[in-house]
């Protein structure tokens, strides 16, 4: 288990954010985990744009395979029911669920892995299991949520996926991981990680909300006002990741909208959906990728390192 041992956090203290934010200096110097990681997320943002969750794309042999694996993890929630305990703590069910991950995470990547490149599965494996919220305090957030993006940016390092399952990744693939989320948050009542609560974008989740954007650019009639409108997220959810997002915290919280989800309602304000996108990813990058709480759990290998690399 070579790999899986090389695989590291590597920004233990305030100052070592450098060594991170380093990698974002042009492609011939650093060639290094920022910028693979911001590209993937990229590259991404561009392929969904203007494209609904229930258009036509390519699903193939590893994505299939993909979806099995998340079926296998939403099964085990089944089989892991939430034990009796006071409600207001997150449910000890989930330590059990988790240590299922945990044991089975390096035979469930090495399906999805070509033979080839096998010995990658340990350090691949590892942010699997780092994507599906902590077992100690029985919590998720943008740090697990970006852990899941660094292990489907491994698989595209090694290639096990391709190009042309850009769409497949998010709208299959991600889309299939958020639902196995939300049912993790529900099920055992996760705390949301390092939560800004009402000035957060969300509890959980920041991805889906930049991508689910990008899908919205140049729509003919919904409007960033429109989402706020129950109507509108009821008829347009499975076509939009924005909306289904939106969706679930109508579900998760009461009140008015302005009141627990202040910055999307700001959000709503804004004119276009391309300054939407925009927007978000600037917040992203200040809010999740440059504070150190979240970078401090991220763990760096030989895929994604913090070191530079000469082309």
């Amino acid at each position: 288990n070579r790999e899986g041992q090389r695989i590291k956090k590597e920004i233990s203290m305030v100052p070592d954010m450098g060594k991170w934010k380093r990698s974002q200096v042009g492609p011939c110097m650093w060639l290094c985990a920022y910028a693979d990681y911001i590209g993937f997320i990229l590259t991404l943002n561009e392929g969904v744009k203007g494209k609904k969750l229930t258009c036509d794309y390519k699903v193939s042999e590893t994505v299939e395979k993909l979806l099995d694996l998340l079926e296998t993890l939403d099964r085990w929630i089944n089989e892991t029911p939430p034990v009796d305990q006071p409600s207001r703590f997150g449910n000890k069910a989930y330590r059990t669920w988790y240590v299922k991950v945990d044991q089975e995470a390096e035979a469930l990547v090495s399906t999805v892995v070509p033979a080839e490149k096998s010995a990658a599965v340990p350090e691949i494996a590892v942010y699997l299991k780092e994507s599906v919220g902590n077992s100690t305090r029985i919590d998720y957030g943008t740090g697990h949520e970006a852990a899941f993006a660094a292990f489907l940016c491994c698989l595209c390092k090694v290639g096990a996926l391709r190009v042309d399952d850009q769409l497949a990744i998010v709208f299959k693939v991600f889309d299939r991981y958020l639902a196995v989320m939300r049912k993790l948050q529900r099920t055992y009542r996760m705390e949301p990680a390092g939560s800004q609560g009402v000035w957060g974008l969300d509890d959980f989740q920041f991805l889906p909300f930049i991508w689910g954007s990008s899908q919205f650019i140049d729509h003919p009639t919904i409007e960033p006002h429109h989402f706020i409108d129950e109507k509108v997220v009821n008829e347009h959810h499975q076509d939009y990741m924005f909306l289904e997002c939106i969706k679930f915290i109508n579900e998760m919280k009461t009140g008015p909208f302005a009141e627990h989800s202040n910055q999307l309602w700001n959000i709503s304000a804004v004119p276009s959906w391309s300054k939407v996108n925009q927007g978000l990813i600037r917040m992203y990058k200040a809010e999740c990728l440059e504070k150190f709480p979240v970078i401090q759990h991220f763990r760096f290998g030989s895929l994604l390192s913090i070191q530079p690399v000469n082309p």
